[in-house]
């Protein structure tokens, strides 16, 4: 087992205090947006292997790549089950999520889009760190975020009427031929048809409607202020109008979302827990001065109303709260610990990274603190024991 350090991230989206304030230390005024942990080949987590004795394996002191390690012995690293259905890497990403600002707007593919838009760019060579490539590999990207804190987001499509009535509502005469199509529509054909208007549009005027739609949003409040909000930090962009065709979602902490192939979604506020499978590929509707494939993101998007899905965690006997999701590449659950409780047995046949949220347990050799994380081989003996929250990221194998 190995104490991990691992890389934040500093995109401007993100909160100055809320990772600092999780960790105990002094804010840096710099946007700190994300906290990886894992083997992503961008920022892999950094460890010092261990032997039984306490020992630093190789030069003293010295830190590896979660990558390298993994790499070097793949089997004993993640387990032949975990190897033989995914492959020789850790096929989740856990981070600290913290949104001082709205993420992009965006949606991601299932699997076998991955796999044919990858193809595509490869065979047209569109080199992999261009700024419109689409797919950075073949790999869908479902994700879970849990909340710490109060966490604003938004979630998939609303009934087309309930976007009408939002719309409506503002009085922007801009708004009323998407008005009129959100309503004299089928559900998929609404939907479809008024995104592909607002990001169609011509930039100039949809600007201009974006500055009428928020000071009226300004002005009513309520179940319109989100949208004032998003508009301060992205004045003009089409995503603001984009995004009252979503579901507004707030989760308090310990609920969580789950995110699939085809959903829009938006990341707008607050501190979390975010687990996906090990994956770049991102489409964006808005909200962001990065590249939009237009055509290739209406191809994705699912244009279904759904309920956002808040899930809350299932407790087992073991004190562990799971939270279920219809995928293998990451499992996702919490316990949380008490004072003078036995401890508890973690050992698990898969790989594990564990990531202390609140208080101060003792995981194994290691004393935690909040933000503090390990990551344990398949199969290695772990105990958890003392006061705090803990995270589990494993697999399904």
């Amino acid at each position: 087992m190995d104490r991990l350090s691992n890389t934040v991230r500093p995109y401007a989206w993100g909160s100055t205090t809320a990772i600092p304030e999780l960790l105990g230390i002094a804010p840096t005024g710099e946007p700190q947006a994300e906290m990886w942990m894992g083997a992503h080949p961008g920022a892999p987590s950094l460890l010092t292997r261990t032997t039984g004795t306490g020992t630093a394996t190789g030069e003293a002191g010295s830190q590896q790549p979660l990558t390298d390690v993994i790499a070097a012995d793949p089997e004993r690293e993640l387990g032949r089950a975990t190897v033989e259905k995914f492959g020789p890497r850790l096929p989740f990403l856990l981070k600290l999520l913290a949104a001082g600002a709205p993420l992009s707007l965006q949606v991601h593919p299932d699997r076998a889009q991955a796999e044919r838009g990858y193809e595509d760019e490869e065979r047209r060579s569109v080199p992999i760190d261009a700024p419109h490539r689409t797919y950075k590999d073949a790999n869908h990207k479902p994700e879970l975020i849990c909340a710490l804190t109060p966490f604003a987001g938004l979630c998939g499509f609303r009934p087309p009427t309930e976007a009408a009535e939002a719309m409506a509502a503002l009085g922007v005469d801009a708004l009323k031929p998407y008005v009129d199509l959100l309503g004299a529509h089928p559900e998929e054909a609404a939907l479809r048809e008024v995104l592909t208007a607002i990001l169609g549009a011509d930039p100039a005027d949809m600007a201009e409607t974006v500055h009428l739609a928020a000071a009226a949003a300004e002005r009513l409040g309520g179940a319109h202020a989100p949208y004032a909000r998003i508009a301060h930090h992205f004045p003009g962009d089409p995503g603001v109008i984009a995004a009252m065709l979503l579901n507004y979602v707030e989760l308090q902490p310990g609920e969580a979302l789950f995110l699939g192939a085809g959903v829009p979604h938006a990341y707008l506020d607050g501190l979390g827990v975010e687990i996906m499978a090990n994956s770049d590929n991102v489409l964006r509707c808005g909200l962001t001065p990065k590249h939009i494939d237009v055509p290739e993101l209406l191809r994705i998007v699912r244009f279904e109303a759904t309920e956002p899905g808040v899930l809350r965690p299932e407790a087992s006997p073991s004190g562990e709260e799971l939270y279920e999701t219809p995928v293998d590449e990451f499992r996702l659950s919490r316990f949380d610990l008490s004072p003078g409780a036995a401890p508890v047995d973690l050992t698990r046949d898969t790989p594990q990274i564990l990531l202390c949220t609140g208080g101060a347990p003792k995981v194994g050799e290691f004393g935690l603190t909040p933000g503090a994380s390990v990551f344990v081989p398949s199969g290695e003996k772990v105990e958890a024991s003392g006061t705090g929250t803990l995270f589990r990221a494993t697999v399904v194998a």
